[in-house]
């Protein structure tokens, strides 16, 4: 059987080289040129994200280019530590969550998965997808027309093949938040910085994140709660200009962010941030669909990505186990469902405390103290973290 997968971001790949080990042919259809400046933003991968990478063997070939990150750790305007979560227990070889640069590891990913046989077309974008009959096929934009036996979305929250599946699909949800991340290279607070940690300060005026690197770098991230920032907006503010802004908002706050904002590089720039909360949805026919696609959390969650892989490898052993496709689709659906809509849930009240202003900010802060130390805590996440899925490359799909 042949499988078209459609992006080749995290989820892409990942799908394409589960569905090779149970024995099909798979065609990763990236929309973007091949290359790229590697620009973006950086996200954890948890142990559940990183055991569905071991159960692909893939681990291995991404291992060295994560940032160990054992534990969350927030702290108010202040400087006043609020709490800190563990970001659940190391593997069993002791790997523990890891952070990535998503441009990096999605191109790993990609080379992975060339490396295994799989084909990977870049400059491929999808426009139309069909998969009612006993094929699927995709259009794309230069007017080819590719077939297989199914078609796979992993095209993110913006998806075409999900508007193919359902015209009425619902679209991203803005979440209130604009991102932008940065890196600053060699800066003197790096050793203030808790170590293999992400360091939170829930801002007076803004939500900050950072990450000392092994090298002595420091990658960081704003959230700055706004109307979503238009194409024209965009347009017009340079990036010296963003991190201007960004400098203005940390000052309000103690701590490091005004500083390595101000003597770092923006590497992205005015990202509304959507969630995704509920598809309907999830196939018809031949065409299914993966990752943010059908579930994308907020950034506040950690788990867009992890649940991505995970849905790689729950794809491919439902389709292995059942008679047909349309019932592997059902089967996925049955599987991953409750599990993803909690995490979106979780994510969207995450991001809801990043917001307040004022007295609703200290009001927040001590309530968070609270919240950190009997609600949201490492056996409260365990249902997240310590998850696992499993591919046994011995099934193999039915002809």
């Amino acid at each position: 059987m042949r499988a078209l997968v459609v992006g080749g971001g995290i989820a892409g790949p990942a799908t394409a080289m589960a569905l090779q080990a149970i024995g099909m042919d798979a065609v990763i259809l990236e929309a973007r040129p091949a290359g790229g400046d590697g620009a973006g933003s950086w996200f954890t991968i948890s142990p559940n994200g990183l055991a569905a990478l071991d159960a692909l063997g893939a681990l291995g070939a991404v291992r060295e280019l994560g940032v160990p990150s054992r534990h969350n750790v927030m702290a108010g305007a202040t400087g006043r530590r609020l709490g800190v979560l563990p970001l659940g227990s190391p593997l069993a070889d002791g790997t523990p969550a890891l952070s990535f640069k998503r441009s990096e590891l999605a191109a790993a990913l990609r080379d992975e998965a060339r490396d295994r046989g799989v084909e990977v077309r870049d400059d491929a974008r999808v426009v139309a997808v069909h998969g009612t009959g006993e094929d699927a096929s995709v259009t794309l934009a230069d007017g080819r027309r590719l077939t297989g036996d199914l078609v796979i979305g992993a095209d993110g929250i913006h998806s075409v093949v999900r508007a193919a599946i359902d015209p009425g699909t619902p679209r991203g949800r803005y979440v209130g938040l604009a991102n932008f991340g940065g890196v600053t290279r060699g800066p003197a607070t790096a050793d203030s910085l808790p170590a293999e940690s992400w360091y939170f300060v829930f801002g007076r005026r803004a939500f900050f994140g950072a990450l000392p690197t092994p090298d002595g770098d420091v990658v960081w991230f704003v959230n700055v709660p706004r109307d979503a920032i238009s194409q024209t907006e965009r347009a017009a503010t340079s990036d010296e200009r963003w991190r201007e802004i960004l400098v203005d908002l940390a000052e309000a706050d103690d701590g490091p962010f005004a500083g390595l904002i101000g003597d770092g590089r923006l590497e992205l720039a005015a990202d509304n941030t959507y969630d995704l909360p509920s598809v309907p949805v999830w196939h018809r026919g031949r065409v299914g669909l993966v990752g943010d696609a059908i579930h994308a959390p907020a950034p506040s969650s950690g788990q867009g990505a992890s649940m991505a892989l995970e849905d790689a490898v729950v794809m491919a052993a439902s389709l292995a186990g059942s008679g047909d496709v349309e019932a592997g689709f059902v089967a996925f659906e049955s599987a991953r469902r409750a599990r993803v809509e909690k995490i979106v849930a979780l994510g969207a009240r995450s991001s809801s405390a990043k917001t307040p202003t004022g007295l609703a900010r200290m009001l927040n802060d001590a309530v968070m103290t609270l919240v950190f130390r009997y609600l949201v805590t490492e056996r409260s996440q365990a249902w997240i973290f310590d998850h696992r899925v499993r591919l046994d490359p011995a099934d193999r799909v039915r002809p």
